[in-house]
Parts: structure tokens; C-alpha cells; sequence
């Protein structure tokens, strides 16, 4: 081991503490002019030792690392043994310091192999997080998908509905127009009879009451003139509110729109249903017909339901402020707070099973949102249910 290996092992045993109070033991035991000293001669501790003072070397290791030198000979010996006794252990406790720095270091490295894992890990998680939206959105574009064909089946079921109503009303007058029309062939017969008669036309005449027949078909002939008119009608406002040979966006009046939807709605009501309409004049608007067309169809429909076999419907427009404002109002039962909170999500309904999809407010919403308005309900158990649209201009 060479002089500086020496120093530096002997500066770690005795730091300056230390080595202050071992000098001073030792001055008090061997005299005034004892010192300390390294492996070189210079001295650690107290003056140089003359040339004549006894050293006794301090050995660590197999190699002397310092020297205690004093004039007293017979007590150096024994300071020195005692000395290296303290170096040996000294020199232990820095073995086992080292050794537990070293045990710290390993533990630092294992704990900094495990951080490099744990970001190796989340730089794992990251990848499938970003993979696991990225199938959440496909999944939303399936569901929304799902959700138009949804939409088309609520679009048909209403359909359906109204199918079954046209039918109702188109039934009635076709009903007496054949009626009507069988009658006057039964006059016409009269008439074939009268010309193997005609030797006899006056008592014939009079016997087939021929006055009678050609009041009673010129009355016939107007009831059917008026049921025609009236299925022309009734088919002119289902071609209206279907939106059929018209562009998909125009410029419109909504105030033919929701005629056009009570005229269609009116046939399905009730005798003891009243519905009545305020429309006051409103700016044209570029919209899509057909879709809003539906969502009145949606919420009359809602609204004939509500108030059963009796009660009122009313339906009013207005314009203020740069917005089409439209409500639609009903006097039956209302709804519960909990109930009303629900009303625009998919699916929920309070009709019996089979009498409803839950998607027709769910669609007037999304139509009404798509169109950058605004649709609320306003309901209280027994004061009726409002709807309310607003559409900016």
C-alpha cells in the first residue's frame, strides 16, 4: 500500500475529532512531547519528536499506517497497542459504513430499475388507454349508427300511426261516395225503365217519383264532389307534411308546417279534443322541412295522448328577437319532476310496453339541436305539459 492509499485510510479512521482526542490521551499518558505521527514521520498530532524519542508503529493491515512516538519508552509500546486497537475497530465501522452505503446504493439501483419498469409500464397503459378510446369511439359510431336505424324505425312507426288515421278518414268519405254512387245507379234503372214506358210518361213519372230522384241525385252528386275534394285535401296535407317533390333544405314558413301537422294530427283526435292554433306571422327559415315536420308530428302526438278523450291542445308561433318561438301545450295530467328530468333519454317512456319506442322526444331533440335550437318541457302533475322550440332566425 502506498503512502497516499496510507493517508487517506488513516485521515478516515481518525477524522479531526477524533484524532484531537486521542492526542490529547495521549499527551496526558506518555508526556507533553508525545505525538502522532503518519506513516512519513510528519506529524499528525503535537511537535516533531526529537531524534532521541522512542516511535512504536501502529500497524492496520499487515502495514505500518502511523507512528506514536514520545521520550517516555516503556509506555509507547502500550499507547501504541492501545491505539491500534482503536484504529482496527475504527477501521471496521467504516468497512461495515461502506458496506451498508454500498447495501443503499443497490437498493437505489433496484428502486431506479423499478421506476424505469413502472414507466415502461405506463407508457404500456398510455398505448392501451389510446387504443381503448379509440375503440370506444368505434363503438360510439356504432351506437350512433345504431341510433339513426333506430330513428328510421320511430320514423316509420309514425308513419304507421299516420297510415292508420288516413286511412280512418279517407274510410268515411269513400264509404258514402260508394253509397251515394250505388244509389244513383239505382236511379239510372229507374230511368231504363222509363224509356219501355214513355206511352205513359206523365202517370210513370209520377209513379217512379222521378222529382224525387233528380233532387235526391243532384244532392249525391254534390256529397260525392265533396268527399273527392276532401280526399284531395287529405292527401295534398300528407304529401305537404311529408315533404315529397320538395328539396331536402329550403327556405320556409313554419306556420304552414304546423298546419300542415295539425291537419294531419286533427283526423286522429277525439270528438272531445279541442285543438286550437295562434300563429302569428314569422320570418321564413332555412331549415329542413321534412325533420321538423316530425318533430311536430313527435310532440302532438305526445300532447293527443296526454289529454285522453276530452281536454284542449294549443298550438302558437311567435318571432322576437332574431328566434321562431313555438309552443305546443296541453291541459292533461302533467308529469312528475322525475319524469320530466327523463323525457329526452333514448328508450324511456311511460306507455305500456308495445305503445312506444321512448325515442320520439329523444329525436325532436337531436332535430331541434341539429338545427342550433333549443327545445325544454315545462310540466306539473295536474296543470298539463308545455313544449316549447325556439329556432334562431
Amino acid at each position: 500500500m502506498n503512502d497516499a492509499c496510507r493517508e487517506t485510510a488513516l485521515a478516515e479512521l481518525l477524522p479531526d475529532r477524533l484524532l484531537g482526542n486521542i492526542g490529547r490521551a495521549l499527551q496526558q499518558l506518555l508526556g507533553p512531547d508525545a505525538a502522532l505521527l503518519d506513516a512519513g514521520g510528519t506529524a499528525l498530532w503535537g511537535e516533531a519528536p526529537p531524534p532521541e524519542a522512542a516511535r512504536s508503529a501502529l500497524v492496520l493491515e499487515i502495514e505500518p499506517v502511523a507512528y506514536v512516538a514520545a521520550t517516555a519508552p516503556a509506555k509507547v509500546a502500550a499507547a501504541a497497542t492501545l491505539l491500534a486497537e482503536i484504529l482496527q475497530a475504527r477501521n471496521r465501522y467504516v468497512m461495515v459504513s461502506e458496506l451498508h452505503i454500498e447495501a443503499i446504493a443497490a437498493d437505489f439501483a433496484r428502486l431506479k430499475a423499478e421506476h424505469l419498469a413502472l414507466q415502461e409500464s405506463e407508457a404500456r397503459y398510455k398505448a392501451l388507454s389510446a387504443e381503448l378510446e379509440q375503440r370506444v369511439k368505434e363503438q360510439v359510431a356504432t351506437l350512433d349508427e345504431r341510433q339513426r336505424q333506430l330513428y328510421q324505425a320511430e320514423k316509420l312507426a309514425s308513419v304507421g300511426q299516420l297510415a292508420a288515421g288516413i286511412a280512418h278518414e279517407i274510410n268515411n268519405p269513400i264509404g258514402f261516395v260508394r253509397s251515394n254512387l250505388q244509389s244513383f245507379a239505382g236511379y239510372l234503372d229507374r230511368f231504363e225503365q222509363l224509356r219501355a214506358r214513355l206511352d205513359r210518361a206523365q202517370d210513370a213519372w209520377a209513379e217512379f217519383d222521378l222529382d224525387f230522384v233528380l233532387a235526391d241525385g243532384r244532392e249525391l252528386l254534390a256529397d260525392s264532389v265533396a268527399g273527392a275534394d276532401r280526399i284531395a285535401r287529405i292527401v295534398k296535407d300528407l304529401r305537404g307534411f311529408s315533404n315529397i317533390d320538395r328539396p331536402q333544405e329550403e327556405m320556409v314558413d313554419l306556420n304552414v308546417n304546423l298546419r300542415d301537422a295539425c291537419a294531419v294530427v286533427a283526423g286522429q283526435k277525439p270528438e272531445g279534443v279541442r285543438l286550437t292554433l295562434d300563429l302569428k306571422p314569422l320570418p321564413p327559415l332555412l331549415c329542413l322541412p321534412g325533420l321538423l315536420n316530425q318533430v311536430f308530428l313527435n310532440v302532438l302526438i305526445n300532447a293527443l295522448q296526454a289529454v285522453g278523450e276530452h281536454g284542449e291542445i294549443r298550438v302558437a308561433s311567435a318571432s322576437a328577437g332574431g328566434r321562431i318561438d313555438i309552443s305546443i301545450a296541453d291541459d292533461g295530467p302533467g308529469m312528475a319532476a322525475d319524469v320530466l328530468a327523463r323525457v329526452f333519454e333514448p328508450f324511456f317512456t311511460t306507455r305500456e310496453v308495445g305503445q312506444g319506442t321512448g325515442l320520439g322526444l329523444t329525436v325532436a331533440r337531436d332535430v331541434v339541436q341539429a338545427h342550433d335550437g333549443s327545445i325544454v318541457l315545462e310540466s306539473q302533475p295536474g296543470r298539463g305539459t308545455t313544449v316549447r322550440i325556439s329556432l334562431p332566425t
